[in-house]
């Protein structure tokens, strides 16, 4: 077990569409395969992971809703999207040893587990990963707000989110080539600026129960193991030193 580890429970917020990777649509199982790899190399330093996967790569109901679909039914099928996203993971990390249970908000008993507090806690101290697919439950929330709620329910220390880019920048890099990375933020300077990394309802969960957020990029190989460890890298965003 590592002697540096920053935090011993965390949960990982990982995105539809850093899942799809380059894709448009879909999984990409090298992302799949590098998720695991990087969980198993964390695990290694005695670190419990519950993990809440989007379904953005699949299908997006808010995106839905702005072309004449009814939201709450798009938010369903958003739901249904994490799952098989979720059932990807599992057997991404299965096939290299992991120990790992697939949990959901909307019960289908027949591929996972319904979500139950306690339960879940019994797995993760028993090192199993937990892989938290359905969102809440219901339509109008983000996987972003099941992160912060899943992050406070079950005690981890920080939620990390993973996505494509390597941290929080002052406008969006691809398009300012004059975009400033930012180190750390402190999470009402998050809310007043309006930058959309997470929800106002996860990012005040979080601000309310005095959960970090560490943002990185999960595609460069190591870096979740980086971040357990403690290393700078990606934003911060918390309370005010």
């Amino acid at each position: 077990m590592g002697t540096q580890v920053q935090y011993r429970r965390v949960l990982l917020k990982l995105s539809g569409e850093a899942l799809g990777g380059k894709r448009d649509y879909g999984v990409d199982f090298e992302v799949v395969r590098s998720v695991s790899r990087q969980l198993k190399q964390v695990i290694g330093h005695g670190v419990q992971i519950a993990l809440v996967v989007g379904g953005g790569n699949i299908f997006r109901g808010l995106a839905a809703s702005t072309r004449g679909f009814d939201r709450a039914t798009g938010d369903y099928m958003g739901m249904l999207g994490t799952v098989i996203n979720a059932l990807a993971l599992q057997e991404g990390m299965e096939q290299i040893g992991l120990e790992v249970r697939t949990m959901t908000a909307v019960q289908m008993n027949q591929v996972a587990e319904p979500y139950i507090r306690r339960v879940a806690l019994s797995h993760l101290e028993k090192n199993r990963v937990v892989l938290l697919a359905g969102g809440i439950g219901n339509p109008f929330f983000t996987t972003d707000t099941t992160a912060a709620l899943r992050a406070v329910e079950l005690g981890a220390e920080v939620v990390l989110k993973a996505t494509k880019v390597d941290g929080i920048y002052t406008a969006d890099p691809l398009l300012d080539p004059s975009a400033v990375k930012l180190t750390r933020v402190d999470y009402l300077e998050m809310l007043n600026r309006g930058i959309g990394v997470m929800d106002n309802t996860a990012l005040t969960l979080c601000m309310d129960n005095g959960i970090p957020i560490v943002v990185f990029d999960l595609l460069k190989e190591g870096n979740m193991e980086r971040v357990i460890l403690g290393e700078e890298i990606g934003t911060m965003v918390g309370s005010p030193k």
